[in-house]
């Protein structure tokens, strides 16, 4: 029964970890084949299903402050605005089976005209110069991580100590592509361990030190864009980029408000937060990189929801048999440094060429609120 509790509160974690604008990372693991061969799989009760829980949700959320590198606007004062509302719609799947869990979430999400679709370049502008006024874009996206627990997979508890539950191999993807003019096709790699510590209240805290790997596309780098260019140096051939491989650090929490009264026990909070090393050239071309506000070389990224306040709608007006059925939920997201991108260099992206100003489109700091629906 502890282990079925302990699903179902990191599926809603999950779920917390998914509902908006995230982007983990990783590559693949070659030393998992040879590990998964050289122990016999422990036999699986004849009256266990195979999937020993599955859960799916779609959830709509409202970001009134979102971002997207190097997509502003200068207000009719002088200042910039480099923000825009954006709708997530997402649907999620978290199951879990013998030897671990599987979580795979897809979705779209949809800018206001601050962050605009192609043709344009830039709110408003096109890369002719014209004037048009572009629908807000539309980015999708997808997300798989899937866990392996070492004590279930050598039937054993020798991978739990005090409060830390369980050791397990971790691996996962991640793609995006998004309307814009920059056409990104953004793919990601992660493998890893994940280390699943107790907390009070069925909670739990998750950390997975991860090798990255992330491969995507830029149109402003294709050569003849801009000119025929040196494939390599100046331009990439057909605008598709390879990040050098580095490191990532995820990490979520979940926990029930289990000390309120009974009749309130509707609460949990729960919050994630990941660590992406530095991948290289943002461009993939360092040549062209300066020094100071004009270097274009990549940063640590940091995205975070730190915390996120959950009301279990569906046990507070439907009983207990109908918990976490309806989910309402208010978070804060933080996120610097968005794909890696140095909010304080990377001319006519996170700051303005000519002057160096910020475009405020680099750093993500909105709250945002949203509705989680089971089924």
């Amino acid at each position: 029964m502890h282990y079925f509790n302990r699903t179902i509160a990191i599926t809603a974690c999950l779920i917390a970890i998914t509902a908006g604008t995230i982007q983990f990372a990783a590559a693949a693991d070659q030393d998992a084949p040879a590990l998964s061969n050289s122990f016999k799989a422990p036999s699986k009760p004849a009256d266990l299903p195979f999937f020993l829980i599955v859960d799916n949700r779609v959830t709509y959320s409202w970001m009134p402050k979102g971002v997207d590198p190097g997509m502003f606007s200068a207000r009719p004062d002088g200042s910039i605005n480099g923000t825009t509302p954006k709708s997530v719609y997402s649907f999620t799947h978290f199951d879990a089976w013998q030897y671990g869990t599987n979580f795979l979430t897809f979705s779209m999400l949809k800018s206001g005209h601050n962050d605009a679709a192609s043709p344009c370049v830039a709110p408003g502008v096109t890369i002719t110069g014209a004037v048009a006024d572009c629908a807000g874009a539309t980015e999708f996206f997808g997300l798989l991580r899937s866990t392996f627990g070492l004590n279930e997979i050598f039937d054993t508890k020798a991978f739990s100590l005090g409060p830390l539950r369980n050791i397990s191999l971790e691996v996962g993807a991640f793609g995006e592509t998004t309307n814009t003019f920059l056409a990104p096709a953004d793919r990601q790699f992660v493998a890893g361990l994940q280390f699943a510590f107790d907390l009070p209240y069925k909670g739990f805290f998750n950390v997975a030190p991860l090798a990255y790997k992330e491969f995507n596309h830029i149109a402003f780098t294709q050569c003849g864009l801009f000119g025929p260019g040196v494939p390599g140096v100046s331009c990439q051939a057909d605008g598709n980029i390879e990040f050098k491989t580095t490191w990532a650090i995820e990490t979520n929490w979940y926990m029930d408000l289990g000390f309120l009264p009974e009749n309130m026990q509707f609460f949990s909070i729960s919050g994630r937060a990941s660590w992406i090393g530095p991948k290289g050239d943002s461009n993939g071309l360092p040549a062209l990189s300066g020094v100071g506000r004009f270097s274009t070389a990549s940063k640590t990224e940091f995205n975070s929801e730190p915390i996120r306040l959950t009301f279990d709608a569906g046990k507070a007006f439907m009983g207990p048999k109908h918990a976490h059925a309806v989910d309402l939920w208010v978070a804060y997201s933080y996120w610097q440094n968005v794909h890696g991108l140095d909010h304080n260099a990377t001319p006519g992206v996170c700051t303005v060429a000519a002057s160096g100003q910020s475009t405020k489109s680099c750093t993500q700091s909105t709250v945002y609120t949203g509705i989680t629906v089971k089924f």
